[in-house]
């Protein structure tokens, strides 16, 4: 029973996607679409071989998962702690919100610009944009967590002997990491999209880069192959990694029980 309902959601995840092919073989023969303007299946397809043949799709791949990875671990490594204390303190809170709520807006494709001047082009200009992209989401996605704990958890938690470091430990983090792991997902969103964004101005290697060659010699087959990996690549990450984490960090320390 569990397999065939995994399967029957599978299929129907994959539905639209079918659909969506089908629909796109049968309109570009049908309108006799251009292949400078949208390209055919079939063209894609041969891009994606060649790219594969010539091991560029798993550099430009490779480069840009690397840079997620960095910026990502640097911003939780920064932000998680900085939420915490925020909770914590009343002070630090009020005197930090203000800032948090003003480069939450900035956060991501906005700072290229300056991200280019103060690292140049390449590796950390890129890493910068997204550590922006995850730092302030996950930074406010902790606040919130540790605001919902109720004070009474806190103080029966200290009653009992528990020290500052542990009250954290045992206390604040378990009870804000469903809000962690959610501001994880959700920074990690907006940091792919910063991340092609960035990779088309800042660096020569990246599926952004790729996108923005491609476009240059009019190869919009290959500028169609590196948006369908693009948005494979997310979907993976999403579901077979970030979608389960946040289930299972919701059900084992949030308000919610497994079905």
């Amino acid at each position: 029973m569990g397999q065939t309902n995994r399967a029957l959601k599978a299929l129907a995840f994959a539905a639209p996607l079918a659909a969506l092919l089908v629909l796109w073989a049968a309109v570009i023969p049908l309108f006799a679409v251009s292949p400078q303007i949208f390209p055919d299946i079939v063209s894609v397809a041969r891009a994606g071989w060649d790219s594969l043949a010539d091991g560029s799709l798993v550099q430009h791949v490779g480069a840009s998962l690397a840079r997620v990875a960095v910026g990502t671990v640097l911003a939780i490594l920064v932000g998680v702690p900085l939420g915490i204390a925020m909770g914590v303190s009343r002070g630090i809170s009020a005197f930090l919100t203000p800032l948090l709520r003003f480069f939450s807006v900035l956060a991501g494709i906005a700072w290229i610009p300056i991200a280019t001047l103060w690292f140049g082009y390449g590796f950390g200009a890129i890493v910068f944009v997204i550590f922006n992209a995850v730092f302030f989401v996950v930074t406010y996605n902790t606040l919130l967590g540790v605001s919902t704990i109720p004070m009474p958890l806190r103080h029966a938690a200290a009653s009992l002997g528990a020290r500052p470091l542990a009250l954290v430990t045992d206390v604040l983090v378990p009870g804000a990491l469903p809000n962690i792991v959610t501001g994880i997902r959700t920074g990690l969103g907006f940091a792919w999209r910063g991340l092609i964004a960035a990779e088309m101005i800042a660096t020569n290697v990246g599926l952004g880069y790729m996108l923005f060659v491609a476009r240059d010699f009019y190869r919009t087959e290959v500028i169609v192959f590196g948006m369908v990996i693009i948005g494979l690549i997310w979907l993976a990450i999403d579901r077979l990694i970030l979608a389960p984490l946040e289930r299972t960090t919701i059900e084992r320390w949030g308000m919610v029980r497994p079905a």
